[in-house]
């Protein structure tokens, strides 16, 4: 079962950190949740982890206003702060040893932002990264399945709308507005398919999501753009996975992800919107399985047993 402990940051704000697996692993995989979700969008990957690498230790969190974490200050509801809380995380459960990063939506772009901000670190602690539904273009190519003009008007009204949610503050979205909701989270989330245990989770990460975390973090995550960054990792074993029903980060994100990553394996999930990690766990469970294999089998202590 995974430990829960607490990661206090250097702002005061407290993380909520599960770890599970051997403290000894030889490598520790951390997997980044979304925005407005929470570390337990990944439970079927913790699942596959386990029961395919007993030797790999694996750490899930709750970014910074999210889930059981502890709001924050309005400036640092940026992903510039949380490329920087990752490293802090490491620090403080996986100080040593190679990790893999799997970032979902919001957590990839913060992998990203973590590499741009402090390269020597990134450098000196990443082996492999997977990257799903997620961008390096901010708002580039969202147009929500809608028509380009269409999609500027819902932009629009998003930008307008998380500007005002931004200032309040540690407040949480009522769960009965959720509930009446709960069709729309279902469009925009998900593909053709949607288990009803998947929309409840879903909605459930919501409601634990502060107002400010769900309006402030909307800024940077528009205008982010990281390909250049991206460009300079390309030796890492890397997976990128998208569905073709994604209305948030649709496959042209993905594609100018694996444009960056030449050796990245890309794959397209027919059908799947955003969530992929519920929607398809099987293609997300075998790119990782396929990252952590690379990875486990170009440690050195294994090369000299098997060479």
């Amino acid at each position: 079962m995974p430990e829960p402990t607490e990661v206090r940051l250097g702002d005061d704000v407290r993380l909520h950190v599960e770890t599970a697996g051997p403290s000894d692993a030889e490598v520790t995989a951390v997997l980044l949740h979304g925005w407005t979700l929470d570390g337990r969008s990944w439970h079927r990957q913790l699942t596959a982890i386990r029961e395919l690498f007993g030797s790999v230790r694996v750490v899930t969190y709750d970014a910074r206003g999210h889930g059981r974490s502890s709001c924050m200050a309005l400036p640092t509801a940026t992903l510039a702060q949380l490329g920087d809380d990752l490293v802090e995380v490491l620090d403080a459960v996986a100080p040593t040893g190679p990790v893999v990063l799997v970032g979902h939506s919001m957590g990839g772009m913060t992998i990203m932002e973590y590499a741009h901000r402090h390269p020597d670190h990134f450098a000196r602690r990443t082996a492999g990264l997977v990257f799903v539904s997620t961008t390096a273009e901010g708002h580039t190519h969202t147009v929500y399945g809608l028509s380009p003009r269409i999609a500027r008007i819902i932009r629009l009204a998003e930008t307008t709308g998380a500007g005002v949610l931004a200032r309040c503050g540690a407040w949480r979205p009522p769960r009965a507005l959720l509930r009446a909701l709960r069709p729309s989270i279902r469009w925009m989330l998900f593909g053709d398919r949607c288990d009803p245990t998947d929309i409840r989770l879903v909605t459930s990460a919501v409601a634990r999501a502060s107002l400010r975390s769900i309006g402030g973090f909307r800024a940077s995550i528009g205008t982010q753009h990281r390909l250049t960054t991206l460009a300079a990792l390309a030796h890492l074993p890397a997976a990128a996975l998208v569905g073709d029903r994604d209305r948030l980060t649709p496959p042209p994100c993905a594609e100018s992800i694996a444009a960056a990553l030449p050796a990245t394996e890309l794959t397209v999930c027919p059908g799947a919107g955003h969530m992929l990690m519920m929607e398809r766990p099987e293609e997300v469970n075998g790119a990782l399985a396929n990252v952590l294999r690379r990875v486990l089998d170009a440690l050195p202590a294994r090369r000299s047993v098997t060479g």
